[in-house]
């Protein structure tokens, strides 16, 4: 199915609808800031996996000695260098920790590219069935004025002249509003594509001829199974739960505290020069705080993120459901169809506008063949459009990208 050359300049190339996926993940502004979310994730794993700096300390002073009738005075000063050393194990935790995050971040960077080549998919098919809604409408509406202002300038005589001029032009006004109103669809439509693309939002836009073939959906239950476990939302949960224990592990890792040690040397130069050089060891003494109120939180935590990810696999099931349940039966309604359907009625009008300008049929049967061309033009091409939402919200809630013309 071609788009119309209607309101198109000439020599505006015809784009496929995988080209403009393809240009809108290439150049679509918003995934610059999931690439962003990515990288500092990184820069976070970074630091969780560096090792705390160590501590330098150090005193200066007068010291001043008497007794047995001596007296002396003199500088003391001391410096020490502290390492602090973590409980083992809770380094890896909190590079675990961050890990997971860059995992959340990766999941939320696909996801988003999963619902944008979706949704501009879906919005180049509308474009494409809005512009042909309008050159058929544009069609049938250019027919009935042409047959109108011959029975104008004829100045027909009688009442069933009169009444067959006023009846074409009512059509012809119906018509037009067909016109005018799928002209509005595919201008919205062709600012929100030109804007997910990264295009300026008026540029013209032609989409390529498109056969959509729709296969059957897989047996229900395989795909309650992909849901409950490929779902992005899903995942997301999963990842966060894996998270949450581990954050509990760490918390409780944090009941024993860090120890720090190092070096010491001090000097002191009063009356006698005396130089000291020793291992100083220095760690809290947990006796009035064991962590516990972490520890409760990150349990309770656990158990918020268990709860969100069996809501999760719940609302993937119900929605997997409502979309293959819509899917068949939109496949049920398009398998009526003949191959030639449209064709058949399109030919059917233009042959009923030609009989009539011949007197060979009555205003009843032109008119009510252009309508029903127009009427069943528009439920063919929205139930196409309806069965491709169908099977593109079936792809996400799935996990799985649609990635071809032909939806499978």
């Amino acid at each position: 199915m071609q788009a119309p050359a209607a309101d198109i300049p000439p020599g505006t190339n015809s784009v496929t609808l995988d080209a403009l996926v393809a240009e809108a993940l290439q150049k679509n502004p918003e995934a610059n800031f999931y690439q962003a979310e990515i990288a500092a994730a990184k820069g976070e794993r970074r630091t969780a996996g560096a090792y705390p700096n160590p501590e330098v300390s150090g005193e200066i002073g007068r010291k001043r000695v008497t007794g047995g009738g001596l007296a002396a005075e003199g500088t003391a000063w001391s410096v020490s260098v502290m390492q602090p050393f973590e409980y083992p194990g809770r380094l890896a935790l909190r590079k675990a920790i961050a890990n997971r995050q860059i995992e959340l971040a990766e999941a939320g960077y696909a996801q988003f590219k999963a619902v944008l080549a979706a949704r501009v998919r879906s919005l180049s098919y509308a474009l494409l069935i809005a512009q042909q809604k309008a050159d058929a409408a544009q069609q049938v509406a250019a027919r009935g004025q042409e047959l109108a202002e011959v029975f104008i300038e004829r100045d027909p005589a009688g009442v069933t002249p009169l009444l067959e001029t006023r009846i074409i032009e009512a059509s012809v006004i119906v018509s037009k509003r067909r016109a005018a109103e799928a002209a509005k669809a595919a201008q919205v439509a062709l600012f929100e594509l030109n804007q997910l693309r990264g295009a300026p939002l008026a540029d013209p836009l032609r989409i390529a001829e498109t056969n959509l073939t729709f296969r059957p959906a897989l047996p229900i239950a395989e795909l309650v199974t992909a849901a409950r476990t490929n779902n992005f939302e899903v995942r997301t949960r999963q990842i966060e739960l894996v998270q949450q224990g581990i954050r509990l592990d760490l918390n409780k890792s944090e009941r024993w505290p860090t120890i720090s040690a190092g070096p010491t040397y001090s000097e002191e130069n009063a009356g006698d020069k005396e130089r000291v050089v020793g291992l100083g060891v220095s760690m809290p003494f947990p006796l009035w705080n064991r962590n516990q109120g972490d520890i409760q939180t990150a349990k309770s935590r656990q158990q918020q993120a268990e709860t969100s990810l069996l809501l999760a696999q719940r609302e993937a099931e119900r929605g997997i459901r409502e979309q293959a349940a819509a899917y068949e039966a939109l496949l049920r309604q398009m398998s009526f169809w003949r191959p030639d359907t449209l064709q058949q009625l399109r030919d059917a009008a233009e042959l009923a506008d030609r009989h009539y300008r011949l007197g060979a049929v009555p205003v009843s049967t032109y008119v009510e063949l252009q309508k029903d061309y127009l009427e069943a033009l528009e439920a063919i091409l929205d139930t196409q459009q309806e069965a491709l939402e169908a099977r593109q919200q079936i792809d996400l809630l799935t996990g799985r990208a649609t990635t071809s013309e032909s939806i499978p």
